[in-house]
């Protein structure tokens, strides 16, 4: 907007003031469109490398400790691979994968070239050369006839049953609602694109009637969801966090913003659930965690400051570090020498925790070594982050980044105590990414409703990839016997429990057949 010098101040003084709110709002704007721009097109990892980290230290006047070289059991250093480069990797082509379905197909020499024109003799077989390739088979949709046959006598008359469908009076059997759910909810296909995958096999779908299929399969897995969210709050240690979706609401001209929260179990409760809320207040956590007791790792949000604040709630706080870097790493325009040293700092901190996952260290081991690598650097830290706290500005980028490390000091040194502690919640925040990658193809909710199918389906897909589990091998057979499995046995059907079932031969064959 352009400036009419009539309409400006004739104090000098006034006018310095105003030149200096303007160049800090100038500098602002500046800021946030570098990060507009890096979030955009730019570097998204927040780690260093080592050649930054040793101009960083020599900058800070530090020194930069060498990395540990991993022993084993025998106390050497493993060898280097034979290429001469430290790569461990296999060269060349992998094996094809030996459970696929093999068809061998002979070539043999026409007759007519058996003969051996020099020696005037048949030429015999010595051996042969094998190769193998891929091939596809599309996929093929098959119509399944149940005939129940009738009997009758002169006063009784008798039908056969057939099993039970996941959805009575539907159309779609288990399978076809595992592939929907799969290409939803893992590989984050849009109805709408299934619907016209259908119709090249000559099944004609309705966009509407696959919406159905899912909430229908979410009401009927809603039991068993239940007992998936028992489960994750049995953990010692749950992480948790939360991320935007849009909806689609009546009431309103334009999508309002609803709210997904992960909630991952510890790694002797490997599994993940989600809910989902209109909104992000604090009646959503609160009520999911209503009877959890233990750890709770997550960020700074001041939705889960009551959980700490009430002794009798039994809830601990876990502190971030990953979300401490990140307000330290988006600081360093504005004070770069400073900024530095604490990422400096802070990844001195993660290299004794990738030296401890290097030696395999758990349990009071892992302690110890974070008391003796770890603590020291915390301590000197923190006397670093209170000198210069007195230097900023407290609401600069760099002041604000401060304060939230001294704010959330004990919660982010808390992992050292313990080493069931992790010290970050990345495991959460890697849990979202199917969110993330959902989000850029289906974009919306259609309703709240559709939210809540969303979270039910989606923590059984997430569960099974964190046992290894195929997500259709697990939803076709869960959907095929829910309806007739005993309720005081569904733990069984929990990704993990079903994981372990058919690892055996016998549940192999089961699945097989």
């Amino acid at each position: 907007m352009p400036v009419d010098p009539k309409t400006l101040p004739q104090d000098a003084e006034t006018l310095k003031r105003m030149l200096v709110d303007v160049t800090a709002q100038l500098d602002r704007s500046e800021r946030l469109l570098r990060q507009l721009l890096q979030a955009k097109t730019g570097r998204k990892s927040e780690q260093l490398s080592r050649e930054q980290l040793a101009l960083f230290a020599a900058e800070a006047g530090l020194t930069q400790p060498e990395p540990e070289a991993p022993e084993d059991d025998s106390g050497q250093t493993p060898p280097a691979s034979a290429s001469g480069d430290g790569s461990s990797k296999q060269r060349g082509r992998k094996p094809l994968p030996p459970h696929l379905k093999r068809e061998r197909v002979e070539h043999d020499l026409p007759e007519t070239e058996k003969h051996c024109a020099q020696c005037d003799q048949d030429l015999r077989r010595i051996g042969e050369q094998v190769s193998e390739r891929y091939e596809y088979l599309p996929a093929q949709m098959k119509v399944i006839e149940d005939a129940c046959f009738t009997y009758a006598c002169a006063c009784t008359m008798k039908t056969a049953s057939k099993p039970a469908q996941p959805i009575e009076k539907s159309t779609a059997g288990a399978s076809v609602l595992a592939q929907v759910i799969v290409s939803k909810y893992a590989d984050h296909l849009l109805l709408h694109r299934q619907a016209k995958m259908f119709a090249r096999h000559g099944v004609e779908l309705a966009d509407q009637t696959l919406c159905d299929w899912m909430a229908q399969c979410a009401q009927l897995l809603e039991p068993l969801h239940q007992r998936l969210k028992w489960y994750v709050l049995s953990s010692k240690v749950v992480g948790t966090d939360d991320t935007p979706v849009k909806v689609l609401d009546r009431k309103l001209k334009q999508a309002r913003k609803g709210r997904i929260w992960p909630y991952v179990g510890d790694r002797d409760h490997p599994a993940v659930i989600y809910d989902y809320t209109p909104t992000r207040e604090r009646a959503g956590p609160e009520e999911f965690l209503k009877s959890y007791r233990g750890y709770l790792q997550a960020d700074a949000y001041v939705a889960y400051d009551s959980f700490f604040l009430q002794p009798d709630r039994g809830m601990m706080e876990v502190g971030c570090w990953a979300h401490a870097r990140r307000h330290v790493h988006q600081a360093q325009d504005s004070d770069p020498s400073r900024m530095r040293t604490i990422l400096l700092m802070i990844a001195e901190l993660y290299r004794v925790e990738k030296l401890a996952r290097d030696r395999g260290l758990t349990g009071e081991d892992l302690r110890l070594l974070r008391e003796q690598g770890s603590r020291p650097i915390l301590e000197k830290l923190h006397d670093y982050l209170r000198e210069i706290r007195q230097e900023l500005l407290p609401k600069s980028e760099a002041g604000q980044a401060v304060n939230y490390i001294l704010k959330n000091w004990a919660a982010l040194t808390r992992y050292c105590d313990n080493p069931d502690l992790a010290i970050d919640n990345n495991r959460t925040e890697r849990s979202l990414r199917g969110w993330a990658i959902g989000r850029n193809n289906w974009t919306f909710f259609g309703s709240d409703r559709g939210g809540r199918t969303a979270a039910v389906l989606r923590s059984f897909v997430a569960s099974c990839e964190l046992v290894r589990v195929d997500p259709f091998a697990w939803f076709h057979d869960v959907l095929s016997r829910i309806a007739e499995h005993p309720i005081t046995r569904l733990e069984e059907l929990l990704p993990h429990r079903w994981a372990l079932a058919y690892s055996s031969p016998a549940g192999l064959t089961r699945m097989k057949s």
